[in-house]
């Protein structure tokens, strides 16, 4: 299988996660490859976002599960700015790196071992339609199948250095809604009761559960409220973003925010909230994992290296489940979600081949 052309393919078909059709062009492709190399196709469809795709191969104890999402940030259109193309050992393209080269290196992979004669193993391939926008229709497929399998593994892309992610933070989010009471801003101040301003006491209070020590951030990062500058607001939000690495943060953050009363008399407060993935830490399940994908690695001669970042994965969800995992087992590359997005040609060969290694070895 041309590796390649099949990236080319998957980049070209635009799949931003709120547009269902898109998602299923994709969707369509990942078939049309999976049934030519004898996979079970199973399409689980839902009514907000793209199908996910399950394609299965062998059979047996041993089971793998291939993690993939077909969803991108980018808007339709993109590639008119941002087309497909390969210089100076890159390949760039909307999607490319984040992640559409992971389910070219899926494919391929199974192609190489079919062709040796080595796909004696249980496999199956997951793609699913809204990982970029939180993995709430397809959470559950991924828990049932990985709770099936003897090792995950998570084609987004690798860090800079090549690095797996073998600890990432679990991923949370608060809505503050502040209710006050209009008033004109001219003529009756005094009666006025101003949301913005309570909210702003908020904000301040939110930023400060921040623990850098314990590597947890609170980030406000969007503000919403007033109509024009001549009344006084009677209502304001924002949007948390919340990270947490330690698996007991997140309990403490949510107490303390839910404790949250307000400042101002006459004002009101609604939170809501909840943790969308949990943390993967580099725990012993981690570290037993990483160390045996490493010894199989250096057969080949690759030297794997651990890394982790502050972004969640569906990985998150494995890793809660206590079912070993591999993530950043994608292309090597940067710039995923800007106009930047590129991966390094050469990395979708060496990913294709560690795969094929840890499969023949596991």
């Amino acid at each position: 299988m041309d590796s390649k052309a099949l990236l080319k393919k998957l980049v070209e078909t635009e799949s931003p996660s709120h547009d269902p059709a898109a998602v299923n062009c994709v969707a369509d492709l990942v078939i049309a490859e999976a049934r030519q190399l004898g996979a079970e196709i199973q399409t689980l469809e839902n009514q907000i976002v793209g199908k996910h795709v399950v394609a299965k191969w062998g059979s047996g104890a041993e089971n793998f599960l291939f993690l993939c999402h077909m969803d991108t940030v980018f808007p339709i259109g993109t590639l008119q700015s941002m087309p497909y193309r390969e210089a100076d050992g890159k390949i760039f393209g909307p999607g490319v790196l984040d992640m559409k080269a992971g389910i070219a290196i899926c494919l391929s992979a199974i192609a190489e071992l079919q062709k040796i004669n080595s796909l004696n193993r249980s496999i199956t391939l997951l793609c699913t339609s809204d990982e970029e926008i939180g993995s709430d229709s397809s959470r559950k497929h991924i828990e049932e199948l990985a709770r099936q399998a003897q090792l995950v593994l998570v084609f987004e892309a690798a860090l800079p250095d090549g690095a797996l992610k073998t600890w990432r933070k679990g991923v949370g989010h608060f809505h503050l809604e502040a209710r006050g009471r209009a008033a004109h801003a001219g003529g009756d101040h005094a009666q006025g009761r101003n949301a913005i301003e309570e909210i702003a006491h908020q904000t301040l209070a939110l930023q400060k559960l921040t623990d850098y020590a314990k590597q947890t951030t609170l980030n406000v990062g969007v503000i919403r409220g007033g109509t024009t500058s001549n009344v006084v607001p009677n209502q304001a939000s924002i949007e948390v973003d919340v990270r947490v690495l330690q698996p007991d943060e997140w309990t403490r953050i949510e107490a303390e925010v839910n404790r949250l009363q307000p400042v101002l008399d006459g004002t009101a407060l609604q939170i809501t909230g909840q943790l969308n993935r949990p943390p993967m830490p580099f725990d012993h399940t981690m570290q037993t994992t990483f160390a045996k994908a490493k010894n199989i690695a250096a057969r080949i001669g690759m030297e794997l290296k651990a890394g982790g970042t502050g972004g969640g994965s569906d990985g998150n969800f494995v890793a809660a489940l206590g079912v070993p995992v591999l993530d950043g087992m994608g292309a090597v590359g940067e710039g995923y979600h800007s106009e930047r997005e590129f991966i390094y040609a050469d990395s979708l060969a060496e990913k294709k081949n560690l795969l094929v290694e840890l499969i023949k070895r596991w």
